[in-house]
């Protein structure tokens, strides 16, 4: 865990999020939720991964909505663009420019262990794109270009912080001169919260995604009160009352999703929640359940709506984001081409 209590200035994170439209419950626990809190401890700086959400096929005009989209979410959650840099990744174009002299550390070897791209390119490997293979490579350019100490990510991101280290490290090994400190800082992952990993609503095995054919299965950000109560309504559970321990609970996916939900939004232990409902049905849980989900993301639903009305403050936002973040990433772009041997 961080310690967020003291040296704070010499702390920053770094995290991104892709921009391809209906935010979920999930993407809030798992990841904005928590970026909120941290913004008033640690430097932070947060990213629209545009760059990332190329590696599968999108409608041009559809990236650019879902980019305003996810910004608007993102600030009606909480993120105070005061505090935080909040940018499009394209705009900064020394991520890209990092990322290919990256490419020229990391080891063929080290993306073949990558689970996740045999997850997304599934059986027909041979189709998929280069940037599909080689994006680790690229989160590795957003994370160590800003000199990032820690990464606030979800459980089944490690692999990628992993990575990330053995590519700073190996660049590190290569280029920093002996006698000096090493040029980039090694991240930690921080995984923090109750909900880091939520599940669907239709099925407690799999993760919520976006990309799940059946709407039911996940709570969007721009669900109405209606919406949100109707598919909390008909999740699926099982016919037993909650348990009286964690263990017991663990063997009932849906039943652990559905009480880490609550948790979270809660912000309580999972043991709290238990303890609260132990006994108790579904009949009786859900409507708690519902109320608090609706407390807590009505009011992002609204605010969105609201800043969609205007995509040029938008702009303005992003832009001012960029000039921020460029502030810190041409410097240590430039250090690196130094290292390296390129002539300025």
């Amino acid at each position: 865990m961080i310690n967020l209590q003291s040296d704070h200035v010499k702390k920053r994170i770094f995290s991104g999020i892709q921009p391809t439209g209906n935010l979920h419950l999930g993407n809030y626990l798992g990841a904005i939720k928590n970026w909120v809190n941290l913004q008033n401890h640690i430097s932070s700086i947060f990213s629209i991964v545009d760059l990332h959400a190329i590696t599968v096929p999108q409608e041009p005009l559809k990236l650019k909505s879902s980019t305003h989209e996810v910004t608007a979410a993102i600030i009606a959650s909480g993120i105070d663009i005061n505090k935080s840099i909040l940018f499009n990744q394209s705009s900064v174009k020394e991520h890209s420019e990092l990322a290919w002299i990256l490419n020229c550390v990391c080891r063929i070897g080290w993306l073949n262990r990558m689970t996740q791209f045999k997850e997304k390119a599934g059986k027909h490997k041979e189709n998929a794109t280069v940037g599909l293979y080689g994006y680790p490579v690229l989160m590795a350019s957003d994370i160590l270009l800003y000199k990032s100490t820690h990464v606030p990510v979800g459980d089944d991101q490690k692999q990628h912080i992993e990575l990330v280290r053995d590519i700073a490290s190996s660049f590190n090994n290569m280029f920093t001169p002996q006698n000096e400190p090493d040029f980039f800082t090694l991240p930690e992952p921080q995984i923090i919260g109750e909900a880091t990993r939520v599940m669907s609503l239709r099925d407690g095995t799999k993760k919520m995604s976006k990309s799940d054919p059946s709407d039911a299965s996940r709570v969007n950000l721009t669900d109405t009160k209606e919406e949100i109560s109707n598919k909390i309504k008909k999740a699926k559970t099982d016919p037993f009352p909650l348990p009286d321990t964690l263990d017991e609970l663990k063997n009932r996916p849906e039943a652990y999703n559905l009480l880490s939900i609550y948790s979270s939004l809660s912000d309580q232990t999972l043991e709290k929640a238990l303890t609260e409902f132990s006994g108790k049905g579904f009949s009786h849980f859900k409507p708690k359940l519902i109320e608090l989900a609706v407390e807590t993301l009505n009011p992002i639903s609204c605010e969105m709506r609201n800043l969609l009305k205007n995509t040029n403050e938008i702009d303005k936002i992003l832009k001012d984001g960029e000039l921020k973040a460029r502030e810190i990433a041409e410097p240590v772009l430039k250090d690196v081409k130094k290292l390296v041997g390129f002539v300025n």
